[in-house]
């Protein structure tokens, strides 16, 4: 009778359902692959939780024009029925090719603090990449740069961004006990917004708009970009800013149209300024917006039927302290010339008139340089960090552990 009440206590304490991986093939299963992020990160202060519609668009080969040239499956990890991770299993072939790699991504991955299941996870990864020829996995990275990549490492109790990836803790650990390693990282600063120009931006902007007879342009409407064809010149000017950028692939026209469509309408234009040539084409643009990361949280993944409501008060009304640094640009033969002080000198004056006290930049890779640069005038500091993992498929081995 005590020999079998140890057996008992011992199966009881040490016994655990096998992990199931189901591949999303209906819109139910997608809907339980988006919802189960909201789940897990419901009561976490520091997450902002994506709108539902936009992953939507972003799962569905017909409303994403990054599908043309990427291919992928998404997965979820179940435990006794009940959903306990994520991910998506990508391959871009585009930047395959521009890298000459042969590079699986995974991306939009969760899960809860299990070995197994983040190590299910990765496997079905790995299988699913080996099965069409590629010989590493990557990650977390989306289907482009424009997607939301790299897993946070530093900074877990700061407020995430509407374009960034929050994840606890635990999830880079499992990264390293799985026998990941760092691929390459991406820093982001919070700055201060000065109360007067910085000297540092006046000088050589004078100099860099006298010598090469540039000027700014404030566009006013956005029927403007696509009736000029101004969208499709601004994006050809990031496409060849971008391009040195790890893992970055060039973006279609298609792909254009839908971040003009999606996105732009969701600009205060004053925070948006072009740098032009003698000719008014550009050789720069930095795009910013007030942090709608609050507005997120309240409206919990919802546009409807008020988080509409949160987001416009926060863009056009009533905007927080802090405003994102979505992107500056600069044609390459005018880079490391100044031109970025030019930019500066246009939008630091309305970030101060419009009352912002801190700024936020987007993820920039840690080795640009270029990029650190451009802030040396501003008070600020790293207050988040986010890192890309990689492994050789081959050499893929987990341990008794995590099986």
């Amino acid at each position: 009778l005590q020999l079998r009440e140890i057996i008992c206590h011992s199966t009881q304490y040490s016994y655990k359902m096998a992990i199931e991986i189901r591949k999303v093939d209906s819109k139910s299963d997608l809907k339980k692959f988006i919802r189960f992020n909201y789940e897990l990160y419901k009561d976490n202060p520091y997450s902002v939780p994506d709108l539902y519609e936009d992953m939507l668009k972003t799962f569905s080969p017909g409303r994403n024009a990054a599908l043309e040239f990427c291919e992928a499956d998404y997965f979820l990890a179940l435990r006794d029925g009940k959903i306990v991770g994520r991910v998506a299993a990508i391959i871009n072939h585009r930047a395959n090719e521009t890298w000459h790699t042969h590079s699986v991504r995974f991306g939009w991955i969760d899960f809860i603090d299990d070995r197994e299941v983040s190590a299910a996870l990765l496997r079905t990864v790995e299988q699913w990449g080996r099965e069409r020829g590629m010989t590493e996995i990557v990650g977390p990275l989306g289907f482009t740069d424009l997607d939301a990549e790299g897993m946070l490492i530093y900074g877990f109790d700061q407020l995430s961004t509407m374009s960034t990836i929050y994840n606890y803790p635990y999830y880079p650990e499992h990264m390293e006990a799985l026998g990941f390693e760092k691929q390459t990282d991406w820093i982001e600063k919070k700055l201060l917004v000065p109360e007067s120009l910085p000297e540092g931006y006046k000088r050589p902007a004078e100099i860099v708009k006298k010598r090469y007879n540039l000027h700014i342009r404030k566009i006013k409407s956005k029927r403007e970009l696509k009736k000029t064809g101004l969208a499709y010149k601004i994006f050809d000017l990031i496409n060849e800013a971008y391009a040195p950028l790890y893992g970055f692939s060039r973006m279609t026209n298609r792909q254009v149209d839908q971040y003009v469509r999606e996105y732009f309408p969701l600009l205060d234009l004053r925070m948006v300024t072009v740098v032009e040539d003698e000719n008014n084409e550009p050789v720069a643009v930095g795009v910013s917006m007030p942090s709608i990361s609050r507005a997120l949280q309240k409206a919990k993944g919802k546009l409807f039927p008020f988080g509409w409501f949160h987001l416009l008060k926060a863009l056009f009304f009533k905007h927080p302290d802090t405003l994102d640094l979505l992107l500056v640009g600069v044609k390459t033969e005018y880079q490391s010339k100044g031109v970025n002080a030019l930019l500066f000198t246009d939008l630091i004056p309305i970030y101060m008139k419009m009352g912002f006290k801190y700024g936020e930049t987007n993820p920039e890779l840690e080795s640009n340089s270029k990029v650190q640069a451009q802030w040396k005038y501003l008070d600020g500091e790293i207050h988040k960090r986010r890192r890309c993992y990689r492994k050789e498929i081959n050499n893929i081995k987990y341990n008794n552990a995590d099986r």
